[in-house]
């Protein structure tokens, strides 16, 4: 790996392994590319928009095998999971490629409806490795890593889609490409570096991690406004086209630089470092692993219990573990906030895919021509959603212990008055749409993420998270393929060959409306949830502020 194993190098691994981590989810949101080749994939196979709807759900029905990487996570190594995922997603992206390309003769719509699930398969995969591995090296800034990571996800289909627009001029086919070899690549490398190191066990390990994420954010951000400012570039060929993808290349490879400042600094505080690193730091983290962050703060606090007190404590843990502490996958879905959970995020992550995946047909439907900029708004818009809430919520969990849910209930909010917009049909108004929508998407995910942890623990954490993305092809099949699909056809108008079309704002007017009411169901759930959840954020927030006075203390 060319670090070796002390503490130096252990230092820069980790964070060799997140830079690594960020590539492959700057490339694992293919998922969201539907729209992008939907409309070959319509025309070539003579499909109305229900059998469209359809495909589409069966991508996204992929991410329900998702368990299977889930239960992986605790069985196979990081580089195993990762070459599943990137395997599978060269097979179902390269046969879709063959088809669109007419390299071969479109395939029977079952077939087609396989490979699209294991192209939406093979990201479960790319996610579990990466997200599972990262929180558990940075179990103390779980906001931020899940804010990074999620964000770049949300930038990886502007990432594609642009590069895409600049060297193919938007050629579905060039883009399926993309779809195919780039990922495989990328999680060839990461198979290379990313593994599970040892976390922060010291405050000043910890101020590090902090700084280090900021310059992530910092970089993430330069790329979310470079991506955007192209798409509104009026030249899009030529020698400034290569440009662009030049400099968008040395932007994404830019962090490298971060895992060899860290080696170098730790080299040097190393003796330093080596004498306030201290016995009570290590419990600490022991104990974290345990009950989230609580039992550390109460453990410095209140005075040892009396026996029969400790015997009564621990026939209840026994009985059924709390909010904090690591639960089974029974023990989870068998508590009544993993499923207020699982159905808040069904409101926000169902409806904003079915967004997603209509995007080419409403784009076409209120007269655009060209939707690969609503695609690409979507994207990054999403991403400023993740970044900026992983950060945001996790500053005030530290600083006043608010509930993460809270946050996931202003973005239900502000994404049912986005759907709203979208019905009237303003002029503008899709603009304005696809990015109210995109944060707000981008906002759950990414607040979802640490909070499951955070109830459930990190133990089960891998199949936890899996089992709540299974609301993706719910999502997608309740929204898009059923509600969108046919509410769409009933207003189209059948063209030659078995297809169909619908031009003008009424196409999708009832389909937003629709959304927009099962958004304000999601704001009541987790309100609910924030409601419920406030003691143990209250501990959470005691336990981050507890070491502040004396520095060695969790």
């Amino acid at each position: 790996m060319g670090f070796g194993r002390s503490p130096s190098s252990s230092s820069a691994l980790k964070w060799l392994g997140f830079v690594t981590a960020v590539w492959v989810q700057a490339i694992s949101g293919n998922n969201y590319t539907f729209s992008n080749y939907s409309d070959a994939l319509k025309s070539l196979m003579n499909l109305t928009q229900l059998e469209l709807n359809s495909l589409s759900v069966a991508k996204d029905v992929g991410k329900a095998f998702g368990i299977l990487a889930g239960l992986a996570s605790d069985r196979l190594s990081t580089p195993v999971i990762l070459l599943i995922g990137c395997f599978e997603g060269l097979i179902g992206y390269g046969v879709q490629w063959l088809v669109v390309s007419r390299t071969i003769q479109p395939l029977p719509y079952w077939q087609m409806c396989i490979f699209l699930c294991m192209g939406g398969n093979s990201t479960t995969w790319m996610n579990t490795a990466v997200l599972v591995t990262c929180i558990r090296n940075f179990r103390r800034n779980r906001g931020p890593v899940s804010g990074i990571l999620k964000g770049y996800v949300g930038l990886s289909t502007a990432i594609f889609t642009d590069v895409c627009t600049a060297l193919f001029s938007a050629d579905p086919a060039s883009f399926l490409v993309l779809l195919s070899v780039v990922p495989f690549a990328v999680c060839l490398t990461a198979v290379l570096f990313l593994r599970e190191i040892p976390p922060a066990s010291s405050v000043a390990e910890e101020n590090e991690e902090s700084r280090y994420f900021a310059v992530f954010n910092v970089v993430a951000v330069v790329i979310a406004v470079y991506l955007q400012s192209y798409d509104f570039m009026g030249v899009k060929t030529g020698a400034v086209s290569i440009a662009f993808a030049s400099v968008l290349l040395i932007l994404l490879a830019s962090p490298i630089a971060i895992p060899f400042h860290a080696y170098f600094r730790s080299s040097s505080l190393k003796n330093s470092d080596e004498e306030e690193a201290e016995e009570p730091l290590l419990r600490s983290e022991i104990a974290e692993e345990t009950v989230v962050g609580a039992a550390a703060a109460t453990d410095n606090v209140l005075p040892p219990p009396s026996p029969k007190l400790l015997k009564d404590k621990e026939e209840e843990e026994k009985k059924r573990p709390v909010l904090g502490d690591e639960h089974t996958i029974l023990e989870a879905v068998l508590t009544v906030d993993f499923w207020v959970l699982f159905v808040s995020f069904l409101c926000g992550v169902g409806t904003g895919l079915a967004v997603m995946n209509n995007m080419g047909q409403i784009g076409l439907a209120l007269g655009y021509t060209d939707v690969s900029i609503f695609v690409s708004m979507m994207s990054i818009w999403g991403f400023f959603g993740r970044i900026l809430s992983g950060t945001i919520s996790e500053h005030f969990i530290k600083k006043y212990g608010t509930p993460r849910p809270l946050w996931n209930a202003a973005s239900q909010i502000i994404m049912a008055v986005g759907y709203l917009v979208m019905a009237l049909a303003m002029p503008g108004s899709l603009y304005i749409g696809s990015m109210v929508v995109g944060v707000c998407y981008g906002v759950r995910l990414a607040i979802t993420v640490p909070t499951a942890s955070e109830l459930f623990g990190l133990k089960y954490y891998g199949l936890i998270y899996n089992i709540l993305v299974l609301n993706l092809p719910l999502g997608s099949f309740l929204f898009s393929g059923l509600l969108a699909g046919l509410l769409y056809d009933a207003q189209a108008t059948p063209t030659p060959g078995g297809g169909n079309t619908c031009v003008g704002a009424h196409c999708f007017r009832l389909i937003f409306i629709v959304m927009a009411a099962t958004s304000i169901i999601g704001v009541g759930l987790d309100i609910l949830l924030a409601f419920r959840t406030k003691d143990i954020y209250a501990k959470i927030h005691a336990s981050k502020n507890a070491k502040k006075p004396s520095g060695n203390l969790r």
